[in-house]
């Protein structure tokens, strides 16, 4: 058997399942109880839980355990608690558990160029669909050429990447040249790298910038993997590093008609001191309290990050033409643009998405076998 446990020690609080390898992995009582998965444990239907930990006692231990056979490939932990009821777990289940997926990322500089996949082929293909995905979770960056130049064409993709994400300001969003515009994507100036909604506590995770029409000199697109950027301040500076997940920092957006305002970090770490965001716009960004007793410190740390965001060493630079649709992972793709040189016509349309929706899509393909 691929995955054979040997034997089984009771460990007090906790069954610890020894492998032929020689490898032992605790298995909690109440993790053993509470992930039961018999037809009293869990809805048939659904399989949701419908056991709440807090039906049995915190010392829970069993009457009996033992290793079982499970087939002719398999085995199973046989587990018989002191109320009568059964828990049995596979082995090859339990060393299913042991691990946690890794991310599979590809950071990337100035020498990267984000692969192009055909628009329609993407929403008709679902094998074209999942290249795609795949290549989004890797880089965080791909290009969508031969797209329709009709307004409002983003709406398309929700059926391969979910629910538009809508904020207050606009459900799509129209960049052009615009005197009355209440930010500088309306002006013709060069925008420096940036994600969008900084002054939203969860901002968008995924950004569609669609080009319509381009007839402008200038206003090249240029994107930096902050990933990237972040992680080689971690190697070289890690208390600069430290000072940005560590102060909190206003940002604030706002129109005549609509305001938004968050505060956070500029990185932010999950739980196991990964990057899983950073928020980075400098146009958006409000001064930090005088009170703020790590402020001397925060600027050395932001003045680093700023250089090495704008250093051409970091930019990655292409043209987006008109019907080219550029998908972006805004928590770790910054974008921004060159000077727009001419008064040639420059229409663009931001829309945004969830992050989660996207890569589910990804695992709805692969466990419908569509793929």
């Amino acid at each position: 058997m691929k995955h054979s446990i040997s034997s089984l020690v009771d460990e007090g609080d906790a069954l610890t399942a020894v492998w032929r390898g020689g490898e032992r992995t605790a298995l909690p009582y109440l993790w053993l109880r509470d992930n039961c998965g018999c037809g009293e444990c869990r809805v048939g239907q659904t399989t949701e839980k419908r056991f709440h930990v807090f039906q049995v006692a915190a010392d829970l231990r069993p009457q009996r355990a033992a290793v079982e056979r499970a087939g002719r490939d398999d085995e199973a932990i046989a587990v018989t608690w002191s109320d009568g009821h059964r828990t049995r777990f596979r082995s090859s289940e339990i060393h299913a558990l042991i691990g946690r997926p890794q991310r599979e990322m590809e950071y990337w500089d100035c020498r990267f160029q984000p692969r192009r996949f055909d628009y329609g082929r993407f929403l008709s293909s679902d094998r074209t669909a999942a290249d795609l995905i795949e290549e989004f979770l890797r880089t965080g960056a791909c290009v969508l050429i031969d797209a329709p130049t009709a307004p409002d064409t983003a709406e398309q993709l929700v059926s391969r990447m979910g629910p538009i994400r809508e904020v207050v300001f606009e459900r799509i969003h129209n960049v052009t040249v615009d005197p009355a515009g209440y930010s500088i994507a309306h002006t013709d100036l060069a925008i420096a790298p940036h994600n969008d909604f900084t002054s939203y506590l969860w901002p968008p995770s995924v950004q569609a910038l669609h080009m319509l029409t381009n007839e402008c000199d200038g206003g090249d697109s240029l994107i930096v993997d902050a990933f990237a950027v972040v992680d080689g301040l971690r190697r070289d500076r890690p208390e600069r590093f430290e000072e940005l997940c560590a102060v909190p920092v206003p940002f604030r957006l706002f129109s005549e008609k609509d305001e938004s305002c968050a505060v956070g970090p500029m990185v932010e770490l999950d739980v196991e001191g990964n990057v899983r965001m950073v928020r980075f716009n400098t146009q958006q960004m409000q001064p930090i309290p005088l009170s703020q007793p790590r402020l001397r410190d925060f600027y050395a740390a932001y003045h680093d990050l700023s250089a090495r965001i704008n250093a051409d060493a970091a930019q990655a630079r292409f043209r987006l033409e008109a019907g080219q649709l550029l998908l972006a992972a805004a928590h770790r793709v910054l974008h921004g643009r060159t000077a727009l040189r001419s008064r040639g016509r420059r229409h663009l349309q931001d829309a945004y998405f969830e992050h989660d929706n996207v890569r589910n899509h990804l695992t709805v393909l692969r466990r419908t076998g569509r793929i």
